[in-house]
Formats: C-alpha cells, sequence, structure tokens
C-alpha cells in the first residue's frame, strides 16, 4: 500500500511561495518580519510570504523582494495563477516583534503595513499573531488553513551604549569605498 508524502517547504526572507497539496506544510522564522499566510478554501490553494520591510512605490534602491509591498503581490497573484478568487482570500498574519530595544519598532510598522494591504485588497483578515519581543515559527497547512505558532525564547536584545570617542580620530589617508 502506498502512503501519501507528506511536504515540508520552508519560506525564506523574500520568498512567497503557493502550493494546494493536502500535505503540505509551509514553514518559516519570524522575528520583527512578517509572515502573511493566504488561501482560497474552496479552492483548496495557498500560501505564505515572508518580508524584512514594509516597502513603498517611494521606496529607492534596496531589494525588492524583501519588501511586504512586492511580496504581498507576489504572493496573492501566485494563488489567482493557481485557481484562487480574490473574492474567497482568506489571510493570517504573524511575527513583527520588536526584537531590539533602542530601534525603530520595524516589527510593528510591518505589522501595520500588513493589516493595511489586508484592508485595502478585500482580503478577509481572520487574525493570527502579531508584535511582542518575541520571535516565533510558523508552521502553515495552506490546504486547511491550520496554523500553528511556536515561540522562541526572549529575543530582546538588551540597549547597547555607543561609546563615545575620547579623541579625534586622526587620520590615516584616503580610503575608498565600493
Amino acid at each position: 500500500m502506498l502512503q501519501a508524502r507528506s511536504s515540508r517547504i520552508h519560506v525564506m526572507q523574500g520568498e512567497a511561495k503557493v502550493d494546494s497539496g493536502p500535505d503540505t506544510t509551509l514553514t518559516t522564522l519570524l522575528g520583527s518580519c512578517v509572515a502573511a499566510c493566504i488561501r482560497d478554501p474552496g479552492a483548496g490553494v495557498g500560501g505564505m510570504n515572508h518580508f524584512l520591510l514594509p516597502g513603498s512605490s517611494g521606496q529607492e534602491g534596496g531589494r525588492a523582494e524583501s519588501f511586504g509591498l512586492y511580496l504581498m503581490e507576489l504572493l496573492v497573484n501566485g494563488l489567482l495563477q493557481k485557481g484562487a478568487r480574490r473574492g474567497h482570500l482568506e489571510a493570517k498574519l504573524f511575527g513583527g516583534a520588536r526584537t531590539v530595544d533602542g530601534l525603530s519598532d520595524v516589527g510593528a510598522k510591518n505589522a501595520a503595513f500588513a493589516e493595511r494591504f489586508l484592508q485595502m485588497e478585500g482580503i478577509r483578515y481572520l487574525g493570527g499573531s502579531l508584535g511582542g519581543d518575541r520571535g516565533r515559527r510558523i508552521e502553515y497547512w495552506p490546504h486547511s488553513g491550520r496554523a500553528r505558532q511556536i515561540f522562541f525564547e526572549q529575543t530582546t536584545m538588551p540597549q547597547i551604549p555607543v561609546a563615545k570617542p575620547t579623541r579625534a580620530p586622526q587620520s590615516i589617508g584616503d580610503v575608498d569605498l565600493f
């Protein structure tokens, strides 16, 4: 007797993956990044992305694949290509933790962007887990919409004071930076 094989697909930062297999599990590891898990329950297709920064149309430079706007569009379009219907999409969001004290709260910006994107696109938001101060591992079964979250140990880093030089730096010659 043949046994169905389950498939685990890891979604790295800057990626979006779509699958329709009933035994597929999408996984990722998050800190301040956000992962959107979106599916069409009627079509039995779903996917996950993992983005580092919200991004905007006015953003110059950088890697587009790190930005939420690019990866949200990539995920939604990938779902539509596999038979999903835009009006039937539902989503869960995870991540957006504040993992380093003293720096801007990139996690909160990512979370706010993802929620705003879903609202603007008319995608039903079912919930998830955003914010906090701990990273997490996410497992998502796109066929059923089931999601599991496993928190890491405390990941907030203490604010590290920056040492001030006691004397002015000395010039040691010209340096070309590439």
